[in-house]
């Protein structure tokens, strides 16, 4: 459920004007050329070398010049690196962490809605009653999460990166609340409103964590740093299942210590986010504010000189200010952006359909289902955590290397691969004594490269 708003699209539209997407003139920042009354406009790609053209008012020349300093690895700084921690903490972090922290406890909350149903109404609850309460209370996560990403837009804009990652823990400390202090009420409705509220903090989290990441991080290490989003969500998922154990939180007594959980990674965001800088680009784009902009790129980057660097932001600024906005219909009929449009929704249908929340949902029941003791799945699942967290680590060292697309396509195709021996296993396990292993290393395979790749 990693919901992204796609459909804010700009197009280019003739520079008349130069003027930012809210009306206001971009501020311009006096160039360092040797031509006077010249104007800077730069290619923003992930490349190491960027072209900058010099366009001059003598005569119409252009002079082309070549940053050799691109070329220059930027080192990674202590603040990077603990403003990309402690950020992702807080925010992807506990999404993984939802994704399994319902697994261990399934059959004591099925348990706890059993005792208030019969507490109000004098009569047990119908099976079909309880696996409706209970198939809510773990997809309404995912809708909580679409209304999260519908308002995330407007709040990155009044209150930034920093400051919408900072306010999003309020809805993580009130659904704990909601969550674990549930069965001392005797109400699945504040297990069902808490895990709602959850899903709202996942969803800005994961719709405002990435624009922080890249906009911190340099060019040439921004998908590294951009993996400490998937890292800690595999992190999260692993804390769950560790805190799911029987000899742990995994007891009817202790179900809902599990849940209270969730409100210490977002108070260590709380108490320690707020000592790092907001986003450059935030405060240079959206809040005119240079000094703070060059102070904020000193900190992360760990130089005093940053004029490249704002340079950057300022050239892709009025770039950006030569673009509309197009509503979807225009969109679709565009031929020009055809097939980006087609790439980006393959590519996030299948990334939400291929079959990974129902792993990490119900990872018991499938083990179970593949003639797994029930005594050992605790610790088989760990396993599965384990090659998760594993497999993100890998893909966060060798992205720049190999880059995203080779794997994305290695990640999908041997997970479809994976997926079919699946299929045969699980449906012929009850004539092979050995095949409910195979099942078991499939579900690995399938997770290793989902983490991997996708």
């Amino acid at each position: 459920m990693d919901m992204l708003c796609l459909w804010r699209i700009r197009i280019p539209r003739p520079a008349e004007k130069m003027s930012s997407p809210t009306g206001d003139h971009m501020p311009r920042r006096p160039m360092h050329s040797r031509t006077d009354s010249s104007m800077l406009t730069t290619q923003l790609m992930d490349k190491p070398e960027i072209p900058h053209i010099v366009q001059t008012n003598n005569g119409g020349k252009e002079v082309r010049v070549t940053n050799i300093d691109t070329q220059k690895k930027q080192p990674i700084t202590a603040c990077l690196m603990n403003a990309a921690f402690i950020s992702a903490l807080g925010s992807s972090y506990l999404y993984g962490y939802n994704l399994s922290v319902v697994n261990a406890p399934a059959v004591f909350i099925k348990s706890m809605y059993n005792r208030t149903w019969m507490e109000r109404y004098g009569q047990p609850a119908s099976t079909e009653t309880v696996t409706l309460l209970w198939s809510s209370t773990v997809s309404i996560f995912a809708i909580g999460g679409l209304l999260g990403t519908l308002c995330v837009s407007s709040m990155v804009k009044a209150l930034g990166r920093k400051g919408t990652l900072l306010l999003n823990n309020c809805f993580a400390v009130i659904a704990a609340v909601l969550l674990s202090l549930g069965e001392t009420a005797g109400s699945f409705e504040m297990l069902l409103v808490g895990r709602l509220i959850m899903g709202v903090d996942s969803g800005i989290a994961l719709c405002a964590l990435p624009m922080y990441l890249g906009e911190i991080s340099p060019r040439n290490i921004r998908g590294s740093i951009g993996q400490f989003n998937s890292i800690l969500i595999c992190l999260g998922v692993f804390t769950g299942q560790v805190l799911g154990l029987p000899q742990l939180l995994g007891q009817e007594s202790k179900w809902p210590f599990l849940f209270a959980f969730l409100a210490v990674p977002a108070l260590i965001q709380l108490c320690v986010l707020p000592f790092f800088p907001e986003s450059p680009r935030y405060l240079l784009m959206e809040r005119r504010d240079e000094a703070a902009a060059e102070k904020a790129f000193q900190r992360f980057l760990g130089k005093k000189d940053v004029s490249k660097e704002l340079e950057e932001v300022y050239a892709e600024g009025h770039a950006q200010s030569t673009l509309q906005i197009v509503s979807v219909p225009q969109l679709i009929r565009n031929p020009a952006v055809r097939w980006q449009l087609i790439t980006v929704i393959i590519t996030m249908a299948c990334y939400q359909l291929c079959g990974l929340n129902a792993i990490w949902y119900y990872t018991n029941g499938i083990l179970a289902e593949a003639g797994f003791a029930g005594n050992i799945i605790p610790y088989i699942t760990l396993s599965t955590g384990a090659v998760e967290t594993l497999a993100a680590i890998v893909s966060g060292l060798v992205i720049e290397r190999i880059g995203r697309r080779p794997l994305l396509i290695f990640g999908f195709s041997t997970m479809a691969v994976c997926f079919g021996f699946l299929t045969v296993f699980l449906n012929l396990q009850d004539r092979v004594s050995w095949f409910p292993y195979l099942s078991y290393v499939c579900i690995l395979a399938v997770i290793a490269c989902f983490c991997s790749g996708p």
